[in-house]
């Protein structure tokens, strides 16, 4: 899709062809299917195939909330989902057969489900199990014992994939955490090959860093003796990444730059394996002794490459550090507690739920559009579906709770790739029965192959996992007597309508990201001021921790804003030049400070450090009155005049003794400046031309 503008064929053709590298491991996709398929093959196994169909489509249902993280995270996870599915088909086996009372229940639970998403995606999961169930379960109502009954089957059926993903935790107790810990050690490998960053290759780092510090820090993180060598990984993470930013920005002295960079991404990428492998770092160790012979045959005779020397130094202190630490995370042993826990930092912790439930409980709030939407929509799928008497007819008010979305863009794409996989699956299903043995254990062991496929490509391809899907439940729905072809022909016609009134639900109450994004770039703008007038305090350090978490998070979230208002139609050109630009030099800015944090850090004394601090801290004012500007949309109002006092500050490091300091010093000064004279420039510059927001 064209970065300038919409395009609807562009969209289709985009959600149709575009496909990711599936992340799902081998046995998450072998305990999953298990735990769908082994309860019914037992059932079969002793004649009660009834129970056997409950356990598992407990299991079906729940098995998206067996994600990666930490055992308890993903063990709390799991029981929430299995709780939900187990309390909404139980009300919906009790009231399946009265229509007003389910009109209700479907608008409690679209609401309150629907408004789950300010939690995030886990609870988001948690949220469209229990609409699911609920559809699905009123379309058979039963008697209270009965229904109480059949509730507690699809319950054990999530508990059953409970015990299958936490059935290792003690053997393998910190695997969670390594593997985090290894996506980030291959990221900053693949940023260290880099000779200069690329804004395209950082928004994998930046989500593996977050996705880290939650899985060390967070409540659900293990408590263990080799946690502590764990937190200093962590550490020097944010550490190596910062030496390698400030190294591409200093653009110095390229031919020992780049060798430089080659070993350093051997060892970080070395480090990652074992940490993976959960073993000794011998190969890193290897690596990192070739790093230090270059770095003594490079700068050995006091040579400074440039500006250079300083931070080659730095990183190759650190990364003998994260070799250590790597040894000790590994199989061989494990540190000595920490006498404090690192908390997690204040940008990633999430307030207490009554207080974000209240402080989303407004039109204004995307979340509760998002709730109202599909409130509205699962009622009014529900009614349309038993009005018309469609067979299968749960299969619409299903289809609206998986497809609707908070934003235009996923809802879109979900719904088209969901009615193109369920007419793939009508295909593949009616191919694969027709030449399949007609005996259950063919049919079972056919079930099993497309319930994996499900797992593994969902990820991957939405519409190809589908169409695995379509038939893992027609299969499924044969063994209660279900004729495979009405059942598929029904689920084409009624996902066709689910994803229709979904997406006509979007269109009559939107909520379009061209709204909201500059609130988003405005807020990144602070957050990277912030994050200057903490570097503009270095004896704070744990300050600048705090802010360069809430830098790196404001601007993930400006860029997912971005990406939505692409994917949107209708959206202003100029706005669009707009947020691009912004972005593209908040970006610059951004690795500047980062570029500056490194410099304090390795460095005891910078000379002229007062009226550095004073100069940074008047750069971080400007950059705010900007980001005010922005956010109300007008011009910003008359800004210090920076390139005058970076001229003062640069006379002044001139005379300094200090020479290579003072020069870097100077050049990060000048910088900041071009930066922030940038973004004021295209924020006054967009007040010239028409924009419209919705």
């Amino acid at each position: 899709m064209s970065a300038s503008g919409y395009s609807l064929r562009a969209s289709v053709v985009d959600s149709l062809l575009t496909t990711k590298r599936p992340d799902v491991p081998l046995r998450v996709v072998i305990r999953n299917t298990a735990a769908v398929i082994l309860p019914l093959a037992i059932g079969i196994l002793v004649g009660h195939p009834g129970i056997g169909l409950g356990i598992g489509a407990g299991a079906l249902d729940t098995m998206f909330s067996d994600q990666p993280g930490p055992y308890r995270q993903r063990m709390t996870r799991l029981l929430l989902a299995s709780l939900a599915a187990g309390v909404a088909s139980l009300l919906g086996f009790l009231i399946g057969d009265q229509l007003v009372p389910m009109l209700i229940a479907t608008a409690a639970f679209g609401f309150f489900g629907g408004l789950l998403v300010v939690f995030g995606p886990d609870m988001t999961r948690v949220g469209m199990t229990s609409m699911i169930l609920l559809v699905v379960t009123a379309a058979t109502p039963r008697p209270f014992m009965e229904a109480l009954g059949a509730a507690a089957l699809i319950f054990s059926g999530g508990l059953l994939l409970t015990v299958f993903s936490v059935a290792a935790w003690p053997l393998q107790r910190y695997r969670p955490e390594r593997h985090a810990l290894a996506a980030v050690y291959r990221g900053l490998a693949s940023l260290a090959k880099q000779q200069a960053h690329d804004d395209a290759d950082v928004p994998a780092l930046t989500d593996a860093m977050t996705t880290l510090q939650h899985t060390l820090l967070g409540r659900h993180h293990a408590r263990g003796r080799a946690m502590e060598a764990f937190g200093v990984l962590l550490e020097l993470a944010e550490r190596i990444r910062l030496e390698l930013t400030a190294m591409a920005e200093l653009r110095a002295n390229p031919t020992i730059h780049a060798m430089f960079r080659g070993d350093a991404a051997r060892v970080l990428a070395a480090v990652a394996e074992a940490l993976e492998a959960g073993e000794s770092p011998r190969q890193a160790e290897h690596a990192l002794q070739t790093l230090q012979a270059s770095e003594n045959a490079l700068l050995g005779n006091g040579g400074n490459a440039d500006g250079l020397a300083t931070h080659i130094h730095a990183l190759s202190g650190q990364l003998a550090a994260a070799v250590r630490n790597a040894n000790w995370a590994g199989s061989r042993g494990e540190l000595r507690a920490a006498d404090a826990e690192t908390p997690l930092p204040a940008a990633l912790r999430s307030s207490s739920a009554r207080a974000t439930f209240r402080a989303n409980l407004t039109p204004h709030s995307v979340a509760f559009r998002h709730a109202i939407r599909s409130a509205v929509t699962l009622s009014a799928t529900l009614f349309v579906a038993r009005q018309l008497g469609l067979p299968h007819g749960y299969w619409l008010p299903m289809t609206a709770a998986i497809v609707l979305r908070p934003d235009f863009a996923a809802t879109f794409n979900f719904g088209l790739l969901r009615v193109v996989g369920t007419v793939l699956g009508l295909i593949l299903t009616t191919a694969l029965l027709h030449y399949t043995p007609h005996e259950a254990w063919a049919h079972l062991a056919l079930m099993a192959l497309l319930c994996m496929a499900f797992r593994y490509l969902a990820t991957a391809h939405y519409g190809v996992a589908v169409a695995a899907l379509t038939g893992t439940v027609v299969i499924l729905l044969s063994f209660e007597g279900v004729n495979s072809t009405d059942a598929v022909t029904d689920r084409v016609i009624n996902t066709a309508l689910g994803s229709g009134m979904a997406l006509l639900a979007y269109v009559l109450w939107p909520t379009w990201e061209r709204g909201r994004a500059r609130a988003a770039l405005s807020d990144m703008l602070d957050a990277y001021a912030d994050y200057l007038q903490a570097l503009a305090r270095p004896e704070r350090r744990d300050s600048r921790r705090e802010a360069r978490t809430a830098a790196r998070t404001a601007r993930s979230n400006a860029q997912a804003s971005l990406d939505r208002m692409r994917a949107e139609p209708a959206t202003p050109p100029a706005l669009l030049e707009l947020a691009n630009a912004l972005f593209a030099n908040g970006n610059r800015l951004a690795r500047t400070a980062m570029t500056l944090e490194a410099l304090i850090d390795d460095h005891d004394h910078l000379p002229e450090m007062a009226e550095m601090c004073i100069f940074v801290t008047q750069v971080a004012e400007a950059l705010h009155e900007v980001s005010g500007a922005l956010r109300a949309q007008r011009a910003p109002d008359q800004l210090p005049d920076l390139r005058g006092l970076q001229r003062s500050l640069a006379a002044l490091l001139s005379m300094s003794d200090e020479k290579p300091s003072a020069e870097l010093l100077t050049r990060i000064s000048d910088r900041l400046v071009d930066n922030v004279n940038t973004l004021a420039h295209v924020t006054g510059r967009s007040r010239s031309k028409s924009v419209e927001t919705v």
